[in-house]
């Protein structure tokens, strides 16, 4: 399975999102990350053309709500269908909007990394 990690906004923290790309590799996972501050339209593309079978987003500037209703419509603008999570400093009370705006999953901050591996271990794609 090939996994999209991406940064949107402006939020210029990605220790997190690297702890869990190296976790990924290490469980046998392709993982693309697409660097710091890219917009949702960029993260969309590249996953286009990367071909992924999944796109993580990784925020923490309480920005999730605006940024994933903008995943959605991004996503249904360009007929991609295929899942996508989100994790982060994500309040637990959020992961419902969350997953109603169109996310797979949400990690809510205090997930541990081996939570989100065993998710995309379990996770079902068209490969």
């Amino acid at each position: 399975m090939k996994i999209l990690l991406s940064k949107p906004g402006l939020d210029g923290h990605d220790v997190g999102v690297k702890v869990l790309a190296h976790a990924l590799i290490d469980a046998d996972f392709n993982v693309v990350y697409t660097g710091l501050r890219k917009s949702i339209e960029e993260i969309v593309s590249m996953a286009q053309k990367h071909d992924v079978d999944v796109i993580g987003l990784s925020i923490l500037s309480g920005t999730h709500l605006i940024l994933c209703n903008r995943m959605n419509e991004e996503m249904t603008d360009k007929a991609l269908n295929i899942p996508w999570v989100i994790g982060g400093n994500i309040p637990a009370g959020d992961v419902e909007a969350l997953v109603q705006l169109g996310a797979t999953a949400a990690f809510p901050t205090g997930t541990r990394v081996i939570e989100v591996v065993e998710f995309f271990n379990t996770l079902n794609v068209q490969a």
